[in-house]
């Protein structure tokens, strides 16, 4: 299926006029600048992804790919790849009531956590806002724990949650409408 390429203006100009609040989050977080370009482009990016609507991930994909290096966008990827894994494993483990879990090594490959292609506070970042979507507790103490722990500022983290928020409520919209045409 080959999607036709719209901008994420257009996207966001479709929106339903129930979603006008959502229509607001995103352009002031398109012109958010709490986060550098490459924190807003990589966190964009892994949550549209993480939120798993087509026509949403490209329009970000496209918005984003021409601001930032393959290298970025790999890593982005990388983020919304490894915790879409992540997130299930940890989440049974954390709701799990066996206790011995715990204590059993995970056995799924992680490398590219300790080397992304991009810095690794960035990576923490993306993992963080992907793992909110996800609603694994596990991985997002960790991940803030990790960026509070290198002295990354509470509001850089509250403006990714607020991106990976209003991005996976964006995918929902467009789904539901998507269904309601069909």
């Amino acid at each position: 299926m080959t999607l036709e390429a719209v901008s994420l203006e257009t996207l966001r100009e479709s929106l339903p006029d129930y979603a006008k609040d959502l229509k607001l989050n995103l352009s002031n977080l398109l012109s958010e600048t709490v986060l550098n370009d490459t924190q807003k482009a990589g966190t964009f990016i892994s949550c549209a992804m993480a939120s798993r609507n087509a026509r949403l991930t490209k329009a970000v994909v496209d918005e984003f790919k021409d601001k930032i290096t393959p290298e970025i966008l790999n890593a982005a990827k990388a983020a919304a790849a490894i915790m879409g894994m992540n997130n299930i494993y940890y989440r049974f483990i954390h709701l799990a009531e066996h206790a011995e879990y715990k204590t059993m090594p995970a056995k799924l490959r992680m490398n590219i956590i300790a080397n992304p292609g991009a810095d690794k506070m960035d990576f923490e970042l993306w993992s963080l806002a992907v793992s909110s979507i996800n609603g694994c507790g596990m991985c997002i103490e960790s991940h803030d724990s990790k960026l509070r722990g290198h002295g990354v500022e509470a509001g850089v983290i509250q403006a990714s949650i607020r991106i990976a928020a209003t991005l996976h409520a964006i995918a929902g919209v467009l789904d539901a409408e998507e269904a309601l045409a069909a």
